[in-house]
């Protein structure tokens, strides 16, 4: 009985520990922006125009065993969290590839509400979800 209860909290601990790790400081939220509303994902080398206000930052860690956590993948979960609090430009601030250590990549990204025109921002083309 107490090998079945030992082999059950290790299923639960491994499913537990299949998603990646989110940590996110979210310093303020506008209205939720429409799915036809443009976002510009911005990547390290390019810069945030100066007049852009800081709403927060999120990273993507690993957790172990996570999956699901490819490059594009947290950017599209980026860019569906700056949606959701009103920031119009995703800036990935540092990115560490997948290595022996993490099959992940992890990501730190900061999120920009900005009133000028994003289309004009130099930009990573990332396909719409």
């Amino acid at each position: 009985m107490r090998k079945l209860y030992f082999l059950s909290f290790l299923f639960l601990l491994f499913l537990s520990s299949c998603g990646a790790v989110i940590n996110e400081s979210i310093s303020k939220t506008y209205s939720y922006l429409p799915i036809d509303a443009k976002i510009a994902i911005l990547d390290v080398k390019h810069n945030v125009p100066a007049n852009a206000e800081k709403l927060g930052i999120i990273s993507f860690g690993d957790s172990g065993f996570s999956i699901d956590c490819d490059y594009y993948s947290n950017l599209s979960k980026a860019r569906k969290r700056a949606r959701e609090i009103g920031a119009n430009i995703v800036k990935i601030n540092q990115v560490t590839e997948p290595s022996i250590v993490s099959s992940c990549y992890r990501m730190n990204i900061s999120f920009y509400k900005y009133d000028g025109d994003v289309s004009q921002l130099p930009q990573i083309s990332l396909q719409q979800n």
